[in-house]
């Protein structure tokens, strides 16, 4: 996790993301409360027995988004290390070297490989880490929207390095607007997903749900208003607890759970052992993103 130095409204961003808000308060207020955001969250992960490194954003310069780590970012558990190409200018400068290094210190992960993306950019193509990708590691399937921050032929480059087989496809707002991130509409976990079906044409719709129950794990469905509220942008992480050992944490916001209706709700529940539910308001309503972009998991290193 990063904790924002400048956290705000950001215009280049918001271009291609619907989701984000200017707000008529101070920038000093919108920062400090994005900070206590971040650190609530922070608390409530550690609290649950979750390993977390909070790193501190550096000013200059302006990094605006530097809350969502996990869009230049991916760690894989082969040690596989890959920086990824921004659409947004402004967004290139949170690629921070001393970052990477304080992250495979504290958490112990020892990069083998070096996959970086990130000179697409000067042709103009991008894909946005996690977000652009949502993976399942079982399956080794990589599924991404289409849209200005996800290039398909970078999505296929991705999954011939890493070994992953692409499922692309478009998805919709209601306003007819492509989804700007796979992990606002699209969840993947040990035995369940989440997936808003009504955003994709009937193709896509047949094809990519098949490959989702192809898992074994039992499909969730939730609406475009749910997405609208972060009730796809979830994580499921690795923990540990006295009474039950290793075990599932799922992490959503405050207004992702509100969104989801009580059968929903259970059917998450039923999937992991334990979920955690922060409100992250500010970060979502002027950043256009919830909990799952401010995490850019650490897996284990395989031996």
């Amino acid at each position: 996790m990063v904790n924002p130095a400048c956290f705000g409204y950001n215009a280049e961003t918001a271009a291609s993301n619907v989701l984000q808000h200017p707000s008529a308060d101070g920038a000093s207020a919108v920062i400090a409360r994005a900070r206590a955001e971040t650190a609530a969250l922070c608390q409530a992960l550690r609290s649950e027995g979750v390993q977390v490194l909070l790193a501190e954003d550096a000013s200059p310069p302006r990094r605006p988004d530097a809350v969502f780590p996990n869009n230049w970012i991916s760690l894989h558990s082969d040690g596989t290390l890959v920086l990824y190409p921004m659409l947004a200018p402004s967004r290139r400068a949170e690629r921070r070297a001393e970052l990477i290094d304080q992250l495979c210190e504290t958490l112990a992960f020892r990069p083998r490989r070096r996959l970086d993306l990130t000179a697409h950019e000067n042709a103009g193509r991008f894909l946005e880490g996690t977000g652009s990708l949502v993976l399942d590691h079982v399956g080794r399937l990589a599924y991404a929207c289409r849209s200005a921050r996800t290039d398909e032929a970078l999505v296929r480059e991705w999954a011939r390095a890493l070994d992953y087989e692409p499922v692309v496809f478009d998805a919709i707002d209601a306003q007819g607007l492509a989804y700007y991130h796979t992990n606002v509409m699209l969840w993947i976990g040990t035995r369940a997903a989440v997936l808003c079906s009504e955003a994709l044409p009937p193709s896509d719709r047949t094809r990519v749900c098949a490959r989702l129950r192809a898992g074994g794990r039992e499909l969730i469905e939730i609406d475009r208003a749910a997405v609208a509220a972060f009730a796809g942008n979830l994580l499921e992480l690795a923990s540990w607890d006295e009474a039950l050992g290793d075990c599932s944490l799922l992490v959503m916001s405050s207004s992702a759970r509100a969104a989801l209706g009580a059968g929903t709700l259970r059917q998450l529940e039923g999937s992991v052992d334990t979920v955690l539910c922060v409100p992250v308001p500010t970060i979502e309503n002027i950043g256009g993103g919830s909990v799952r972009c401010m995490l850019a998991e650490v897996p284990e290193c395989e031996p």
